[in-house]
């Protein structure tokens, strides 16, 4: 299993742009957490779609990662979200992703997505990686 600071690591060098902070990874889960800031805001006052999006496929592939090892060609092939409710503008976004099927090629996981300090979730996303094949 991958440590939760080799996986930091990996998020830093490999997809810096990302800018999300791993707060924890266990068995099949992890939980993350991303700033949020001005930029990430729709008009409204409210975190924009693709943000939240974004934490979701992250907690996804942040799951998957300290699950399987570092495969940076695991991909996304589908990601369904429902948006719940008004995130707040001025809280972290937190997902919390649990695998509910990890496969040899295909990995299906959900994430909650919070905005911290709330109790009840802003969206849930359902998604489905594909995994490398071995090398033979």
């Amino acid at each position: 299993m991958v440590t939760k600071d080799q996986l930091a690591h990996f998020f830093k060098t490999d997809f810096p742009q990302a800018d999300i902070v791993i707060e924890s990874i266990g068995d099949k889960s992890a939980t993350i957490r991303k700033h949020i800031n001005h930029n990430h805001l729709r008009p409204g006052g409210t975190v924009s779609g693709p943000v939240l999006m974004e934490v979701a496929d992250a907690a996804l592939y942040a799951a998957i990662l300290a699950e399987i090892g570092l495969q940076a060609m695991a991909v996304t092939t589908n990601l369904n979200i429902n948006f719940l409710r008004k995130p707040a503008a001025d809280k972290d976004i937190i997902g919390e992703c649990k695998l509910i099927k990890v496969g040899k090629l295909l990995v299906i996981g959900e994430v909650s997505l919070y905005s911290e300090g709330m109790s009840e979730p802003v969206a849930h996303a359902v998604a489905t990686y594909a995994i490398p094949p071995p090398r033979s």
